[in-house]
């Protein structure tokens, strides 16, 4: 599992004119089953996702593919864990240390 963790690099301005853009590229990821939460964060300076993917390059692939990234407006940090304990609604994304 993946936090992914963006930060704003540019005025909030710039960050709403590419925002429609980012929320229908979020559906996407939540159509394909890789996002499993997302949210601004409070103060608004960035945003978090809980992904789910195969390994770390995939969901690498999926951040640059953000509009946020293409237009210059954040920056990403990726955190990989292990979820050995879950909520019993994303129990089927618990995994064992190996």
């Amino acid at each position: 599992m993946f936090v992914m963790e963006l930060t704003y690099t540019a005025p909030i301005e710039g960050v709403d004119a590419v925002l429609e853009a980012h929320v229908a590229w979020l559906d996407e990821q939540y159509d394909k089953g890789v996002f499993l939460a997302s949210g601004r964060k409070n103060p608004r300076d960035g945003g978090v996702i809980l992904a789910v993917a195969g390994d770390r390059g995939h969901i690498e692939e999926i951040a640059a593919s953000d509009p946020f990234v293409h237009a210059g407006v954040c920056v990403y940090r990726i955190t990989e864990f292990v979820a050995t304990k879950t909520a019993p609604t994303l129990e089927r994304y618990r995994e064992t240390l190996g």
